[in-house]
């Protein structure tokens, strides 16, 4: 993943980076078990583009739902990938899993 996207570690980690963002989280949420993880892996390139190119209108932020349990339930995330847009702290929208590049564009653009 591009440096643009931040990784906490662990839910405590999720909270402060959310809390602290002053423009709109795209928040990925991606797992690590077999069924997950090749579509996390193709996704975790689209979010990497996706931060790249929004860089100055979004946080980026990669969720590990095994390591983040709380904030996966807080967020109302039941599988992987997700993505979840937050505004100002609530939840704008959200979306269930893989998505292609032109899909995560269309739901930013549906939602900003």
């Amino acid at each position: 993943m591009p440096r643009r996207v931040h990784q906490p570690l662990e839910d405590e980690e999720v909270d402060f980076v959310l809390r602290m963002s002053d423009s709109p989280v795209l928040a990925y949420f991606s797992g690590t078990w077999p069924k997950a993880i090749e579509a996390c892996r193709a996704m975790d390139l689209v979010v990497g583009r996706i931060a790249e190119e929004y860089a100055n209108l979004l946080t980026a932020v990669k969720i590990d739902i095994t390591r983040c349990p709380e904030a996966t339930k807080r967020y109302g995330v039941t599988g992987a990938p997700s993505v979840v847009l937050l505004k100002e702290g609530a939840v704008a929208a959200r979306r269930a899993g893989p998505m292609t590049h032109a899909e995560v564009q269309d739901f930013l653009l549906a939602h900003f």
